[in-house]
């Protein structure tokens, strides 16, 4: 059969929403296949969550690491938000160094503290329905809706799919998406096309963020990717690198 554009990543595949379940369960079943549960879950408790949500914008992991290993080193988050909001700026943007923006994010994690506290920490938080637990994250300075996201999954257990940048990118190279969607649209169309699950949520987006890691990366290594019989930027690479064979 005739495949129409099959390598254009400017344009991406229309998928019906029952196309679309399919797909993303195929994807899901050959990461897991390759790199199995990876039980996924950044921080030692529920609040080191929160912070490190904070902290994960805009850099690594492992730099975030860094500072909450400097935060524990004080016992800054022993004592949840209060501890947070009892160290001077000053200090707490020392502690967070190692994650980059330091001072950006020493304003943006005191403003989530604050926020915390205000709205009766997990006890009373965890009472709220999604929708409106969403919001009055998104309501605070600092917190756009990746970082919400990253919250309600791994803190809260709330049934939402977090888009990142390696979301973008292996749906992009797939070809189901063009990259610059606004977030919110394909939140929702992620969402639509999987249970409601937390559990399976959260092990999709740590599975995707392994694949992008290792395999998936910036210079992809689409020889060894399980997905490339299906992916429309692995077809491009296999064109291109068979009509420079074909030249010589």
């Amino acid at each position: 059969m005739k495949r129409s554009s099959p390598v254009s990543a400017s344009e991406p595949e229309i998928r019906s929403p029952s196309r679309l379940a399919a797909g993303l369960r195929t994807v899901f079943a050959k990461l897991l296949d390759r790199y199995g549960p990876q039980d996924w879950w950044p921080g030692e408790n529920r609040f080191e969550i929160l912070v490190g949500a904070i902290l994960t914008q805009n850099t690594s992991w492992a730099a975030v690491e860094r500072a909450l290993d400097n935060l524990r080193a004080v016992g800054a988050l022993a004592g949840d938000a209060e501890s947070i909001l009892e160290a001077s700026p000053a200090r707490l943007a020392g502690w967070l160094r190692p994650s980059g923006y330091f001072r950006i994010k020493a304003k943006r994690l005191r403003n989530l503290c604050a926020w915390f506290l205000a709205q009766g920490r997990f006890r009373r938080l965890s009472r709220l329905p999604t929708a409106r637990l969403r919001a009055g994250l998104l309501g605070v300075s600092g917190v756009g809706p990746e970082t919400a996201d990253d919250i309600l999954l791994y803190a809260f257990e709330r049934p939402v799919f977090v888009v990142d940048a390696y979301t973008r990118r292996l749906f992009a190279r797939l070809g189901w998406i063009g990259g610059g969607e606004p977030y919110e649209d394909l939140r929702s169309r992620l969402e639509g096309g999987l249970a409601p699950d937390p559990v399976l949520l959260n092990e999709y987006h740590a599975l995707i963020v392994r694949h992008c890691k290792e395999v998936c990366r910036k210079r992809p290594v689409c020889g060894q990717c399980p997905l490339a019989g299906g992916c429309r930027f692995a077809a491009r690479e296999r064109i291109h690198r068979e009509g420079i064979g074909s030249c010589r």
